[in-house]
């Protein structure tokens, strides 16, 4: 039979390994589904809204606020050319442009490697007036899909919008590319509900005060319009959710998200948050909140502390 100092010894090493399992493994086990797994990178620095300070680090918090992703900030200088603006696109699943209106072409080897980095399967957000920028730059074009502003015109590309019959319309009439007119709330259309995007958002959802881009041209190759807003300028139904294929890379872009308050919406927040898990990964695991807008009020979160 085992003496008791073997048995006493057995059992003191058997409560041992349970306590080592409870105290390390479990919370291994337990961690939840989306944990910070994704890097994400935004890019900024020039734009010709004066509060991108401001959004970048509101789109960074709203990112960080699902737990799925690290997010790293990456700024080219203020004006003119910024030979060391290079960073490192490979490092990421995800970017975010949270350039603007008037910003100078990157060097020549920084968008080598960010042209390359898309089409070999990295992910773009583009975000408000990041498709006003680099309007010379043929590969950023088809990327973004639209673009407006900058001397953009019927040689970039079509107007791409859906008719009040509900149908896709790619108009080749000659003018010039971007347009707004004052702030207002308005309200969003669903056009795709089965994109992972935008499943399970109601069909019509009110957008907070916001700047309503309109006249948007460009390329619109490999482009699905997943939601618009109505237009009473250009009478037209205006695209605001957007993807893009870009090679084996996907892009994910929105017009909305002109001002501070504009990305207080929960709209805004849960369409930035689940484009960017679409645009990083394929698929979305991001659930659409409880309190998001309906059919005839908007919703907001207040970032003031």
């Amino acid at each position: 039979m085992p003496q008791y100092d073997e048995i006493h010894n057995w059992r003191c090493s058997m409560v041992m390994c349970l306590r080592f399992c409870i105290c390390f493994l479990l919370p291994l086990i337990a961690l939840p589904t989306n944990a910070a797994v994704l890097r994400a990178l935004i890019i900024d620095g020039q734009n010709n809204h004066k509060c991108w300070p401001q959004t970048t680090q509101i789109m960074k918090r709203h990112l960080e606020d699902t737990e799925m992703f690290s997010v790293d900030i990456a700024t080219h200088a203020p004006q003119g050319e910024d030979p060391s603006f290079q960073p490192t696109f490979s490092d990421y699943d995800v970017v975010v442009s949270n350039f603007g209106h008037g910003a100078t072409l990157w060097p020549m080897a920084t968008r080598t490697r960010f042209e390359n980095y898309v089409r070999s399967g990295g992910g773009l957000v583009i975000v408000h007036a990041a498709d006003n920028s680099f309007p010379s730059w043929e590969a950023y074009n088809r990327m973004i899909g639209l673009g407006g502003w900058g001397g953009r015109n019927e040689t970039s590309g079509p107007y791409v919008y859906f008719n009040n019959d509900g149908k896709l319309v790619r108009d080749t009439t000659a003018g010039r590319g971007g347009s707004h007119g004052p702030q207002h709330e308005f309200a969003i259309i669903v056009r795709d509900a089965a994109h992972p995007i935008t499943n399970g958002m109601p069909a019509r959802w009110m957008h907070t005060k916001d700047e309503l881009y309109d006249s948007l041209r460009g390329p619109a190759e490999n482009m699905k319009i997943l939601a618009t807003a109505f237009s009473s300028k250009t009478k037209r139904h205006e695209p605001m959710i957007m993807t893009i294929d870009v090679g084996k890379g996907r892009v994910f872009h929105t017009p909305m998200g002109h001002e501070t308050y504009s990305m207080e919406c929960i709209g805004f927040i849960s369409t930035l948050q689940r484009g960017t898990e679409w645009a990083a990964t394929g698929t979305v695991t991001i659930p659409i909140p409880d309190d998001f807008p309906n059919a005839s009020q908007s919703h907001s979160h207040s970032l003031q502390p």
